[in-house]
């Protein structure tokens, strides 16, 4: 009993199929399928090399990258869930540059295992794949700099930092450009490969305070304890000067004209440090007029010589 019910399901599975097979609709999508989207060959080295790409070739692809999406995401979500909100952000701009380097490798081997030659398309196309490469060059040096920056953490957001002359503080790091913003409230859009080209100061590395320098020149002949005195008067009167550390005063050295001082204070925000450094300076001006204390300009003797006649 149990035989015969099992043969003659077997049987019904054996009709359908063939129905199926032999009907219309299938013979289309069957059709539709080995479709060719492209179809052309090539003569590369002595050999004649056929490119085919199918439908059926490009639904599997996009399956395949749904896989991979699928993977990711989940891949993405699992590294990410116990992680603070700033490494989060970093590894999501990381992340991001990532995922496109392993879609590129997934749609490779997936054209490879499907007979479709993987050489062959570059040695089609390499004169193309070299220019856009010279091209985008600078991008992928950009690209690779952002991720340093992300990894290695070197500038952090709200840093003040200072590349070739530019002083701005840390509003954004991205993965081609870090945005800062300067004292004048202007945009400074920095490339990242130039953290790679140029020497970088991060003022702020350390914490928020920095240290800072007023120099000046006073007259041979000047009382310099008093001048050593004035200067600490100078720098302590100002607010924004830290008490601890104290300022303190530097003997630079005997110059051409002048004996060269420098007062040496700390403050909380150097980002704005060009405004007590300029209020110190007018107190400085004050105090030495004050104690008859001159600050002399360059000063040269001229020997003129005459022809006798």
């Amino acid at each position: 009993m149990q035989q015969n019910t099992a043969e003659k399901i077997e049987e019904g599975v054996d009709q359908v199929s063939d129905a199926i097979t032999e009907s219309g609709v299938w013979e289309q999508i069957v059709k539709f399928l080995e479709f060719k989207l492209i179809d052309f060959s090539y003569v590369a080295d002595g050999n004649t090399h056929e490119i085919v790409l199918k439908v059926k070739y490009v639904l599997l692809v996009v399956l395949v990258l749904m896989v991979t999406t699928t993977i990711l995401r989940w891949t993405k979500n699992v590294v990410t869930k116990k992680m603070p909100l700033d490494d989060k952000a970093k590894f999501t701009t990381v992340f991001s540059f990532a995922r496109w380097l392993i879609y590129i490798i997934v749609v490779l081997v997936v054209f490879d295992s499907i007979g479709i030659n993987v050489t062959g398309i570059f040695a089609a196309s390499a004169a193309l794949l070299i220019g856009i490469g010279l091209a985008l060059q600078t991008l992928f040096q950009d690209i690779i700099s952002g991720i340093f920056i992300l990894v290695d953490q070197t500038v952090h957001v709200g840093d003040i930092i200072e590349i070739e002359g530019k002083v701005g503080r840390v509003e954004e790091i991205k993965l081609r450009t870090t945005r800062a913003v300067t004292i004048d409230n202007k945009v400074l859009v920095i490339p990242n490969h130039l953290y790679l080209e140029n020497m970088l100061y991060n003022w702020t590395q350390n914490g928020t305070t920095t240290r800072e320098s007023v120099s000046v020149g006073v007259a041979y002949g000047s009382d310099v304890q008093l001048v050593k005195k004035l200067l600490l008067q100078a720098a302590s009167s100002n607010p924004s000067v830290l008490i601890s550390p104290e300022p303190s005063v530097v003997f630079m050295d005997f110059g051409d004209s002048s004996l060269n001082f420098k007062v040496v204070f700390t403050i909380n925000d150097s980002f704005k440090a060009q405004f007590p450094k300029s209020d110190i300076r007018f107190e400085i001006d004050r105090l030495f007029r004050e104690n008859n204390i001159s600050i002399p300009f360059p000063q040269r003797d001229i020997h003129i010589i005459k022809n006798p006649q």
